[in-house]
């Protein structure tokens, strides 16, 4: 047996996956969309698994707050300030050599998420806002692509497969975006670190029956509580009225020509991404903000520190404001330090 056939041996063994599914898997491909607690668990496992390309999309940092549940990550990575992406991506390569890791630093939005997800055979929910999930729910209906929802808080999380044509999509359960302040957050309730292991790996275990073609994907939403001790699954029926899967609408997904504008879970920040697409020169723009502020440049993303304020400015124009979860107080130092 080879050292390639080794590394797979134990997974090859079991009858629901043998070599025929391992094969399978090797020549899949997958995209993730975010890379914090679920997504870096995802990434983990399914690069264990042997999927042949996986696709890693995040817009972030990791920061100390994340490490007790971001499984990728560590205090170097902190302190070098890679990007999540491009951190795991390294870490990953480490773990399986013999496969793609695709590593896109960037905020997934209507403008970019049909290219993202145009040559995998799935996309998985690392999310951790309704409005990009919406934006992956619209894009997966409208070519018909599944992906599989995930989320997490507090000592609870839920996971749903979505199979465009065949069953709910995401508006068929949630109809439209919770209103802010309607829900708890990550920064009001918390997360304990065992409930995004759990989900993800509820996630990544539908993944591979996918890639595989096993036929015996979950129906329904499964609930857990990993506190308690309990799993439920919930029957989610497609909703004749659902304006994505029922009336053809993709309210989330035509919408490309909008500033986002987020406050970032768990952290005291704001990230505006720019209306229309941009290449910043950021070593041009290391040398305009030093002249009024202190300025750190590691060739992948520039922070920039004034007044009490810090800026981390991405190289595609996006800006996460630390210090502040008022949005008109970031736009406003957006527009003084980047400009419009």
């Amino acid at each position: 047996m080879s050292q390639l056939d080794d590394r797979y041996s134990r997974q090859v063994l079991l009858t629901e996956i043998g070599e025929e599914g391992q094969r399978r898997l090797l020549e899949s491909s997958v995209l993730i969309v975010g890379c914090g607690a679920l997504g870096s668990i995802l990434a983990d496992i399914l690069t264990r698994a042997g999927v042949g390309r996986i696709r890693i999309a995040d817009r972030d940092v990791p920061e100390l707050v994340n490490l007790h549940r971001q499984v990728l990550f560590d205090e170097d990575d902190v302190a070098a300030g890679i990007p999540k992406a491009e951190a795991a991506a390294r870490k990953l390569r480490r773990i399986n050599s013999s496969i793609e890791i695709d590593a896109r630093v960037t905020d997934v939005t209507p403008r970019n998420m049909e290219a993202l997800m145009a040559d995998v055979s799935l996309v998985l929910d690392g999310t951790d806002n309704f409005e990009t999930r919406y934006v992956i729910n619209d894009a997966c209906v409208k070519s018909g692509k599944p992906w599989i929802y995930g989320g997490v808080i507090g000592t609870t999380g839920m996971s749903m497969n979505i199979i465009p044509g065949k069953g709910p999509c995401l508006r068929c359960l949630f109809p439209d975006a919770p209103t802010p302040g309607s829900l708890p957050t990550c920064d009001t309730l918390g997360v304990l670190n065992t409930a995004p292991a759990v989900i993800a790996s509820i996630q990544a275990t539908e993944a591979c029956k996918f890639l595989i073609g096993s036929g015996e994907a979950a129906v329904g939403l499964i609930h857990a509580d990993v506190w308690a001790g309990s799993f439920q699954r919930v029957d989610v029926k497609r909703a004749e009225d659902c304006p994505t899967c029922a009336l053809g609408r993709f309210d989330y997904l035509t919408v490309k020509e909008t500033s986002w504008v987020t406050s970032l879970c768990g952290r005291n920040a704001v990230q505006i991404t720019p209306a229309r697409s941009t290449a910043l020169s950021l070593d041009r723009l290391s040398e305009t903000l030093g002249r009024v502020g202190s300025v750190s440049y590691n060739g992948l993303l520039l922070q920039f520190e004034v007044e009490g304020w810090e800026l981390m400015i991405f190289p595609d124009g996006r800006v996460i404001v630390k210090g502040t979860t008022d949005e008109a107080v970031a736009k406003g130092l957006y527009a003084k330090y980047v400009g419009n």
